[in-house]
């Protein structure tokens, strides 16, 4: 792996690219890769844990809101603003040098109508923002760690406040976080325990979504539909994370259950 730029640093966090093998990658106060593009291909999504946290899709395929808490290298807004036209998003980024990498190194394009990013802290955004989204999308991070505050109880009941109802809150863990259990009955309890996970295909990331006032069950036949039909517009294995979800949660040979969370 070749450092190619230390765009800034301060006595705890720094922002970093490097490049190997074709792959450009964004690093958030440590070795950790926060976000990744292929140079050759900058407008798929290059990490597996991205393409997982899409799979919000399966569950509601045209959000008129996202809200993203984190941005990283940009790719998933990226994604999400070139192949889904009639979705606005909002990024809320904490650090204003994350920003100037991402349109600097990234290929992440300007604000417009459908794109804007915020400068600010976002557990505060979300709590001052209450139903303003379909889709929350939260992938704060710091050299792999969610900072405190985006894992806090209030935070997720904040959460839940800012969805619309049918709305879906889709969070990045590090599968080994030590917390993982605590975290995950945080998120069971602000969302009435519909809360399901999904492992990314590294192994490394477990994606948790959080529903409000959807369904308790979802037909498998109707989940495996919408992924044969999202397979038109997204360049995503759906179809693998329909068969990924019956890994860690409570279903039925015809149904998924929207009822508590796995961790191991």
């Amino acid at each position: 792996m070749t450092r190619i730029k230390n765009l800034f640093t301060r006595r705890r966090a720094s922002v970093e690219v490097s490049e190997e093998d074709g792959v450009r990658s964004l690093h958030l106060g440590g070795d950790a890769i926060q976000s990744s593009i292929r140079l050759d291909r900058p407008d798929e999504l290059a990490l597996d844990y991205t393409q997982a946290m899409m799979a919000f899709l399966l569950f509601l395929p045209l959000p008129r809101e996202v809200l993203m808490i984190g941005l990283g290298g940009g790719s998933m807004a990226r994604y999400i603003h070139q192949r889904m036209p009639g979705t606005r998003t909002t990024v809320v980024e904490i650090n204003p040098k994350v920003l100037a990498a991402a349109r600097s190194m990234f290929h992440f394009p300007a604000d417009d109508a459908r794109l804007q990013v915020e400068i600010a802290d976002g557990a505060h955004y979300v709590g001052d923002h209450a139903d303003s989204a379909d889709v929350l999308l939260v992938d704060g991070f710091d050299d792999g760690k969610q900072p405190a505050a985006l894992c806090a109880q209030a935070f997720y009941d904040a959460a839940y406040a800012a969805l619309r109802p049918g709305g879906v809150m889709v969070v990045n863990f590090m599968a080994e976080e030590k917390k993982l259990d605590v975290y995950l009955q945080r998120i069971e309890k602000s969302f009435d325990e519909r809360v399901i996970c999904l492992k990314a295909a590294d192994r490394v990331n477990l994606i948790v979504f959080g529903f409000k006032r959807h369904p308790r069950e979802l037909s498998w036949a109707e989940l495996r539909k919408r992924a044969r039909q999202l397979k038109k517009i997204h360049e995503l294995p759906l179809e693998a994370f329909v068969t990924g979800l019956k890994e860690l949660n409570p279903h039925t040979p015809a149904k998924l259950r929207l009822r508590s969370a796995a961790a191991d």
